[in-house]
């Protein structure tokens, strides 16, 4: 099981824990971590988009962020970053590389699997800098990565012309620091 900090609105633990299954039924606040991999390629910048594992508990199948994940009670957003970038694409990086864009607020409720799944999240957005040779996917959580002209993302997520789960609002949040 893995349990998580309940947060109040501004991503401070309260000093209540909850279990995550049980936070997604309920619609409790918790903490996750975004990263965004970005590369200049041919004079364009391009993101790392993640293809999620058709078993995962939300959104299965869809493109998603470079390498997300939930904050388990007692940890911090950037020891997350950093362990969820070396368990999904196999990449060890420094917190001095992470350069962080902004919170983000997430209230959403969908039917994943045949049950209701609620999405209260505090959520900080990081941007990262790098170009791998290879990655080492975690297969049990994700399908496929690939890399995407930004410009390309952003209009296929504004248009919904794929199957995706990125906000646009997030996309925003990375332009200012995709120069």
């Amino acid at each position: 099981m893995e349990y998580l900090d309940i947060v109040d609105t501004a991503g401070n633990p309260t000093g209540e824990t909850i279990e995550r299954t049980i936070a997604h039924k309920k619609g409790i606040r918790h903490r996750t971590s975004h990263v965004w991999l970005a590369r200049k390629k041919e004079g364009k910048i391009q993101i790392l988009l993640q293809k999620r594992a058709r078993n995962k508990d939300s959104h299965p199948g869809c493109y998603d962020i470079s390498s997300a994940g939930h904050i388990p009670a007692g940890n911090d957003w950037i020891e997350s970053a950093l362990r969820e970038l070396q368990e999904e694409l196999g990449l060890e990086v420094s917190a001095d590389e992470l350069i962080e864009c902004s919170l983000r607020k997430i209230d959403s409720k969908n039917i994943f699997h045949k049950q209701t799944f609620i999405d209260k999240q505090v959520s900080k957005v990081f941007l990262l800098w790098k170009d791998p040779d290879s990655f080492q996917v975690q297969k049990e959580e994700i399908e496929s990565v690939q890399w995407i002209n930004f410009e390309e993302c952003y209009q296929k997520v504004k248009e919904n012309t794929f199957k995706h789960c990125i906000a646009l609002e997030e996309l925003d949040l990375l332009k200012c620091h995709l120069k």
